[in-house]
């Protein structure tokens, strides 16, 4: 049975956001960071990473299922 995730890419990290982001296949186990590497999304601009509305690791893994909200560093000034 194939896994899915629902993706959500904040401010200038949208434009790496697939067509299928609200219903993306994953391989269960697979981590946060290797999730956003196999959608190239640069690491160094994900900094703030969600799971199911808390904040986790890139290291966290993934069953399927899940809600995912990246964010970019925040500026201002």
């Amino acid at each position: 049975m194939e896994a899915h995730v629902q993706i959500k890419l904040f401010a200038n990290l949208k434009k790496f956001l697939p067509e299928t982001a609200d219903r993306y296949p994953i391989a269960p186990g697979i981590s946060v960071k290797d999730l956003l590497i196999q959608m190239q999304v640069p690491l160094e601009e994900s900094k703030l990473i969600f799971v199911n509305g808390v904040k986790s690791a890139p290291e966290a893994l993934l069953r399927g299922g899940e809600r995912i909200g990246v964010f970019p560093p925040v500026g201002g000034g």
